[in-house]
């Protein structure tokens, strides 16, 4: 009972991304294209309440389900790593026309070809754990 809430949250979500059409490979391809601002309108949403939240979260110390504060650290202002991640994200997200969020939506609507996708993602992020000490971090 105790993840409920998560469940349940998880599930708004997915409704949320199905009905908002991002979720839709049409949708992201009209983006990657730069023939619709409907993608771009949803993200710029969520980034504009991203930040309000932050805000919010650090003027009120408001804190977790359990109680714990809630901190955030200093990011180092390395560039290029985030330019390359960005890179290789990006581009993933538009050869499989989903990003991780609509990915689970999408099996949940139907379209099991997302598992291929999904499984891709986890060996990705596999391999990425054996080699992250490799890498310029």
């Amino acid at each position: 009972m105790k993840g409920l809430k998560f469940i349940l949250s998880g599930l708004v979500f997915g409704v949320i991304m199905a009905k908002s059409e991002a979720i839709s490979w049409y949708r992201i391809q009209e983006m990657f294209r730069f023939q619709s601002f409907h993608m771009y309108g949803i993200i710029g949403t969520a980034v504009i309440l991203g930040v309000a939240i932050v805000y919010l979260i650090k003027k009120f110390k408001i804190r977790d389900f359990q109680g714990n504060p809630i901190l955030f650290q200093d990011k180092d202002k390395s560039w290029k790593r985030y330019l390359i991640g960005g890179s290789i994200f990006g581009l993933g997200w538009a050869l499989t026309g989903a990003c991780p969020g609509p990915m689970f939506v999408n099996v949940g609507y139907g379209y099991y070809t997302m598992l291929v996708v999904i499984f891709g993602s986890l060996i990705g992020t596999y391999l990425y754990g054996l080699i992250k000490h490799k890498l310029p971090h």
